[in-house]
């Protein structure tokens, strides 16, 4: 992959993540947002299942397939998908 995919799919999980911190958006959207996000990061999940809002761009994430995430922004910025 060269730094330009990277950095469109980094792009994307970022978009992706501001997507959830509009607190806008509708319980499905969050959802597809998450799963767009953990797809992002190369990590499987088919369907989620279950997902809580731990607090500001920080969230558990349950899928069908049994794949447990954190999905959160760290203090630089950067989308973290952490496998749990």
């Amino acid at each position: 992959m060269n730094n330009t995919m990277c950095r469109h799919l980094f792009t994307g999980s970022v978009l992706a993540i501001a997507g959830l911190c509009a607190g806008a958006a509708r319980a499905e959207d969050v959802g597809g947002d998450l799963k767009a996000t953990i797809a992002l990061q190369w990590q499987p999940c088919d369907l989620i299942v279950a997902s809580k809002r731990n607090a500001d761009s920080d969230y558990s994430v349950s899928c069908k397939d049994g794949n447990h995430y954190h999905v959160y922004v760290n203090p630089q910025g950067r989308v973290v998908v952490e496998k749990q």
